[in-house]
């Protein structure tokens, strides 16, 4: 088993890990601010592909957490990497907000209606059953089915809302297509973002608060996996479901600024 000391660069996710409900959690912002000192490669990953990376690090500023905004890799970004390496210059329909359009515009795509090659299905807070008909039928006429990640639902203040993943499944219903996922558990997303920041697997590690997204894909990768108690997984028994094991398990992120002092 590999050690901690080996690792040079570092993957995070954010809820659960860094913050609960826009607050930080405790050890977070030392961490970040140790990273940054020690001129140490990271990146924070997250499913979420509504926001912009800029967007993402004015609500972790809001929530007592500086960050540089190209130190947040997004699954609308792997989404964008993803596409434009499969074709370079294509073309895309979305269903999604600024996140997923400004990522695929930056990699250099056109957003249309006619004939796509790709079909991208991100989270929105604003489906709409005439875009999701729109979806269905290139689809069925040949553009590639895509979706920025798999989750079934989103947290919100009245409780669960339906996702990517739902929105998703329905299109898969209508057209018998089920999409290629690239955010987490998909190792590719991880893949991609330490390409972003030229890391390697064998020094890398991943910080998650989740067994079936975090970890599983950080190990599929090839990472050093590190599990912490501070958000999705709150106890041991949870973790006794799977068939594989993170690398640690911390009670959360203020234990690797104590490890690192």
């Amino acid at each position: 088993m590999r050690e901690r000391g080996e690792v040079v660069s570092w993957l995070t996710d954010m809820d659960g890990v860094l913050v609960h409900e826009n607050k930080a959690l405790p050890g977070a912002a030392d961490l970040l601010a140790q990273w940054q000192a020690d001129g140490t490669e990271y990146l924070i990953l997250t499913n979420n592909s509504i926001f912009t990376p800029r967007d993402l690090a004015a609500r972790l500023r809001q929530s007592g957490i500086s960050v540089p905004e190209e130190r947040i890799w997004t699954s609308a970004l792997a989404t964008a990497d993803f596409c434009s390496s499969q074709m370079p210059g294509g073309s895309a329909f979305v269903i999604g907000e600024a996140g997923i359009t400004t990522a695929l515009h930056e990699a250099g795509f056109i957003m249309t209606e006619t004939d796509p090659d790709f079909v991208v299905v991100g989270e929105t807070r604003n489906y709409s059953f005439e875009a999701i008909t729109k979806a269905i039928r290139l689809i069925m006429r040949g553009s590639r089915f895509i979706a920025t990640n798999p989750d079934a639902t989103g947290p919100s203040t009245e409780g669960p809302m339906p996702a990517t993943g739902a929105i998703a499944a329905l299109i898969t219903k209508a057209t018998g297509r089920e999409p290629y996922i690239v955010g987490k558990p998909n190792p590719m997303m991880f893949r991609s973002a330490m390409n972003k920041i030229g890391a390697h697997s064998e020094t890398t590690a991943m910080i998650g608060d989740r067994m079936d997204t975090d970890i599983v894909a950080g190990i599929e990768a090839g990472l050093y996996t590190v599990l912490v108690m501070s958000g999705i997984t709150a106890d041991d028994s949870e973790i006794s479901k799977y068939p594989f094991r993170p690398d640690e398990v911390l009670s959360g992120v203020t234990q690797l600024v104590r490890a690192a002092e």
